[in-house]
């Protein structure tokens, strides 16, 4: 049977690589993964023990999305029925898709970004719409001027995966303004809770009610440590929410993601550590590449983006010695890689292998 058109050539997401994979083909014990922007540290504690209370009530389906939604909704200040759960916010940029878009309907985005953003469009026959970057980061006025009569959704990554780097509180602003309310603009703000810089926006708290056309992706995949359990969410008007809700699959978050996120919200204060660990580990890893002369994106997120020539031989080279980052040919990147933030251990054994993988070395 043939595919549909729209998925014919479609080459789908390529995570990085399994540490338990890289062991079984290199015989390397020690294996260094720096490929998928995962948090560094493990669920809180308070997660651990709600999984735990959980673990034998398995046989039944999820029950705690209420709790959750409601959670998260006083936790942002709106309505529950602004608050949509999936499983991950990737499966939130597929739902978006799936409501939104028919066969010619264009997603405008900065590229290189985010790939689900155009994986996700081409499966329903959308049209990605790509506008250049700037310094890394979001160029809104490029995208502005992309924005046509077929532009149903719009995204804005900030920080931008996968360079790292983020739009300011008033060029986001003045954007969102500037858009026509019959597009949709999806704010991912994946990375937010790493950021400690003022002129970066809270784009719930500033603009999702303040705009009609506003939604916010956020994540607890990342400094909540719970991207094996996989759950995200959206913040936005009424009327996305309940489209979402026509096309969602049933029960896909599974019930330890929901008590594992809903036992991780208000532990600010572990919050705040990991926060800082991670800036840290970010000027660490950035003082090392400076000594390698490799040029770097700005960035302000838990990952960062380094041009090495050949991505795919950079990183081929790096995955013999048992050290996991991220080409960037997929996303029309080729000269690059992106690595995550770790441990000061795994950074020194990234780095050592990295001064032997670069082609000047």
């Amino acid at each position: 049977m043939q595919p549909r058109p729209a998925i014919a050539d479609l080459t789908p997401y390529e995570p990085g690589k399994p540490a338990a994979e890289v062991r079984r083909e290199t015989g390397l014990h020690r294996v260094v993964k720096l490929a998928s922007n995962e948090g560094a540290y493990g669920p809180f504690p308070a997660a651990l023990e709600a999984i735990e209370r959980h673990v034998r009530g398995l046989n039944r389906y999820p029950e705690q999305s209420y709790e959750l939604i409601e959670r998260l909704a006083q936790e942002h200040a709106v309505a529950p029925g602004q608050v949509a759960l999936g499983n991950g916010a990737d499966a939130l940029i597929g739902y978006l898709s799936a409501a939104y878009l028919d066969p010619g309907d264009e997603a405008a985005m900065c590229w290189p970004s985010f790939q689900s953003y155009v994986l996700d469009a081409r499966k329903m026959g959308g049209v990605p719409v790509h506008a250049p970057l700037r310094d890394g980061a979001y160029d809104l006025d490029e995208l502005a001027a992309r924005i046509g009569r077929r532009t149903r959704l719009v995204y804005v990554c900030t920080p931008n995966n996968p360079t790292g780097s983020m739009v300011g509180r008033e060029p986001l602003r003045r954007f969102l303004d500037a858009v026509p309310e019959q597009v949709l603009v999806v704010v991912d703000q994946a990375y937010r809770e790493y950021i400690d810089d003022p002129d970066y926006p809270d784009a719930i708290a500033e603009h999702v009610g303040r705009r009609p056309n506003v939604a916010v992706l956020r994540t607890f995949s990342k400094i909540y440590g719970l991207a094996g359990l996989r759950i995200g969410y959206l913040v936005g008007p009424p009327e996305t929410v309940r489209e979402l809700g026509r096309v969602r699959n049933a029960f896909d978050v599974s019930e330890l993601a929901h008590v594992a996120a809903l036992a991780s919200l208000g532990e600010t204060g572990e919050l705040a550590r990991r926060r800082e660990l991670v800036a840290e580990g970010r000027h660490e890893l950035l003082a090392g590449l400076r000594e390698l002369s490799v040029p770097v994106h700005p960035t302000c997120a838990n990952f960062l983006c380094a041009e090495v020539g050949d991505g795919r031989a950079v990183a081929s080279a790096l995955l013999r010695e048992g050290v996991i980052v991220r080409p960037l040919h997929a996303v029309d990147a080729p000269g690059h890689i992106r690595v995550t933030v770790g441990t000061s251990e795994e950074h020194a054994v990234f780095l050592d292998a990295l001064g032997r993988a670069l082609p000047h070395r």
